[in-house]
């Protein structure tokens, strides 16, 4: 079964989140911060085109064998997928089209979700938002695994498991410590997704449907770029939260490694985020970082140090405020 854990509960603190406290002190010392926030032109057209190559991918996915269908949703369809779903959380800030058009973020939202196979750009921001403000939250906070996850998946090849199952825990976690009534926007994505969905299904048949899915479900589990689920929070450092990766995969992935400079400023689009670094170098360079997804990903599984435990907690105040 391998390696035991050695942490048997999360790391509970009492202090509030540190981003919105950097965040004022960044501001004062660099003011022109502040003029990195928007929306980035260029995302629509970059985002829309990832739609555009999946759809074409219908067409050459039609009648290939199951074999062709999961090595390509591994390699090459779910990679497409897991950048639309980060395309998504660009979304979700209002990113695409800004504050001042909420609308149309969402109706993008939807157009982005469709390769994905599975309803997700609405919910997502729904609990997004949350896990910024309340970030580490007992209760609030669905991005931190729940103490049964923590308690099954304890050894090394258990830890192994909980990342190949990471995308079913991320859909159905929110469901179980954080219900929350369905919007109108979420059944319009759900209802938009299945047309979508059926269209395809009818058109190239099941196995195109499940190269979709597939690749969705493959690249969030045991998979290079699904190593940011991982190294954006769990404590790698004693007393560290949130960690920036600054690595080669963050060109497909809207800089979302760059995760200490999101949480700081959220209104500040992934491909403006280096920029933060650059103006405020001495608030990130001197924090522990990561350099390789994959390597966060062997870490996690096999240092005992590491597991589901490894996150900062805060008792529940979300709801009382």
């Amino acid at each position: 079964m391998g390696q035991k854990v050695s942490r048997t509960d999360f790391e509970w603190t009492y202090t509030e989140e540190p981003h919105a406290t950097r965040r004022k002190i960044i501001l004062e010392k660099y003011p022109q911060i502040k003029k990195l926030f928007g929306y980035d032109p260029w995302f629509k057209w970059v985002a829309g085109s990832m739609v555009m190559v999946q759809i074409l991918m219908l067409f050459v996915m039609k009648d290939q064998s199951w074999p062709i269908i999961f090595l390509v949703a591994y390699f090459f369809g779910g990679i497409i997928n897991h950048s639309l779903m980060l395309a998504c959380h660009e979304i979700a800030h209002n990113l695409a089209f800004g504050h001042s058009r909420p609308m149309h973020n969402r109706l993008f939202g939807f157009f982005c979700n469709l390769p994905i196979g599975v309803p997700m750009s609405v919910s997502f921001r729904k609990y997004h938002l949350e896990h910024h403000r309340y970030q580490g939250d007992d209760v609030i906070d669905t991005d931190i695994p729940t103490y049964l996850e923590a308690k099954l998946f304890c050894t090394s090849f258990g830890k192994f498991i909980w990342v190949i199952l990471q995308p079913l825990f991320y859909i159905f976690r929110p469901l179980v410590i954080n219900p929350k009534p369905p919007t109108q926007l979420e059944i319009i994505n759900g209802v938009i997704q299945i047309i979508f969905d059926a269209i395809v299904i009818y058109f190239f048949g099941w196995k195109v449907l499940a190269y979709l899915v597939l690749g969705s479900l493959l690249a969030m589990g045991l998979h290079p770029v699904a190593g940011h689920f991982i190294s954006e929070h769990y404590m790698f450092a004693k007393g560290f939260e949130t960690y920036s990766y600054y690595g080669p995969l963050n060109w497909i992935t809207f800089n979302v490694g760059y995760h200490n400079e999101h949480h700081d400023f959220p209104a500040v689009p992934g491909s403006r985020l280096p920029d933060v670094k650059k103006i405020a170098p001495e608030f990130y360079d001197t924090m522990p970082q990561h350099t390789s997804w994959t390597r966060v990903l062997y870490d996690f599984i096999m240092d005992p140090a590491v597991g589901p435990y490894a996150r900062v907690k805060r008792k529940q105040r979300g709801l009382a405020s």
